[in-house]
């Protein structure tokens, strides 16, 4: 069993992405790839650490010369500069070189802060991302984008660097938490709203299987979604043009985030900016109210909220945390928006009316 997706950079392949499930085969890819016998440091929060630290320590202790691990608080909070300091302090103390080896176990956080530190320790040391949860699986451990927040600012400090393998255990998913599983299909809907029509025809007509987990159904869509990302990042690794279409939901999800203090997961915040975009994708006569309240049902089937309930800030103040997002090009917003299931593309054209309108339809319906 397993699939393999072969990620290209500039033209010349880069790294693999294995589809498992199950751990057994990371140190015979790790060999193939020339490591063994230098240092490895294992970098996990501390709910994965209490999940899987001490098998994949098991697996890797044999075939390398050195093999520890640096353990961080679990949680959004713990994704900034200390604790990229901290890890650092652990390197030195433990006299890590370019040569050695840094491995990211976990989900989103774990991979974006390992891959900042591996960027930017001695100007560069090798990683790879052994990513946990399903939002990472399909969406964070793929491209090479690492960062840390800074400030409370989502990604704010970072650097495009590549993973030499991503290496995933699907049966890992099973210890997620189900409001945490459901935040992650967020991401691979997206693949299909903005890329491949038949894609979210297979999303939809699958959700029971996914939301089960029954094992075929999560290889295809962990799969696809892995084509998805690939073909974008292999066209546009440093987001220049086209990348920027994965960050359809965003704009406003990241706005909410923030504003939640990160008390909604990524993943609901990201549906609830889908949702927001499909209403604005509406408003511009491109998709059809039907499709616009289709994509609503499609995010609601796998557990994910299309409706702001409770908030405390108002569609103003969500619009004005959307214009300190790293996407602002020279006083512009990037703003991705559907023509049709299937196909997207980027605006810098929308209104800040057409935004709060956005904005207002998943309040308005929380009401």
């Amino acid at each position: 069993m397993g699939r393999v997706v072969n990620v290209s950079y500039e033209g010349e392949p880069c790294y693999d992405i294995e589809i498992q499930r199950d751990f057994e085969l990371l140190p015979d890819k790790l060999k193939s790839l020339g490591y063994g016998n230098n240092k490895v440091c294992i970098i996990a929060d501390s709910t994965v650490a209490s999940l899987y630290l001490e098998e994949v320590q098991a697996l890797l202790s044999p075939m390398f010369a050195f093999c520890t691990s640096f353990v961080f608080e679990a949680g959004e909070k713990s994704k900034n500069t200390n604790t990229v300091g901290q890890v650092y302090e652990h390197l030195m103390q433990h006299k890590f070189d370019r040569k050695d080896l840094l491995l990211a176990l976990g989900g989103g956080v774990v991979g974006d802060l390992t891959g900042f530190v591996a960027a930017t320790y001695l100007r560069g040391i090798d990683f790879v991302q052994v990513p946990t949860t399903l939002l990472a699986q399909t969406d964070s451990s793929i491209g090479g984008k690492t960062g840390v927040d800074f400030m409370q600012y989502k990604n704010m400090v970072g650097a495009f660097y590549m993973p030499k393998l991503v290496y995933m255990n699907i049966s890992s998913l099973k210890t997620l938490p189900q409001r945490q599983f459901c935040a992650g299909t967020a991401e691979l809907i997206k693949h299909g709203f903005i890329k491949d029509a038949s894609y979210t025809q297979f999303i939809r007509e699958n959700s029971a299987k996914i939301m089960e987990q029954q094992a075929d159904a999560m290889e295809e869509i962990i799969y696809r979604s892995c084509q998805i990302k690939r073909e974008v990042v292999e066209k546009d690794p440093k987001e220049q043009g086209e990348r920027a279409l994965l960050n359809f939901g965003h704009t406003i999800g990241h706005a909410i985030e923030k504003l939640s203090d990160f008390t909604l997961y990524h993943g609901e915040c990201v549906a609830l900016g889908m949702a927001s975009a499909a209403h604005i994708s509406y408003q511009l006569g491109n998709l059809s109210k039907e499709q616009a309240t289709e994509l609503e049902g499609i995010l609601e089937s796998y557990g994910l909220p299309t409706s702001l309930n409770n908030f405390s800030h108002t569609p103003e103040e969500i619009l004005a945390a959307t214009k300190l997002d790293k996407k602002m090009e020279c006083g512009k917003l990037k703003f991705i928006v559907l023509k049709t299931f299937g196909e997207s593309y980027i605006t810098r054209e929308l209104s800040e009316e057409a935004i709060l309108a956005g904005i207002r339809h998943i309040m308005k319906k929380a009401d």
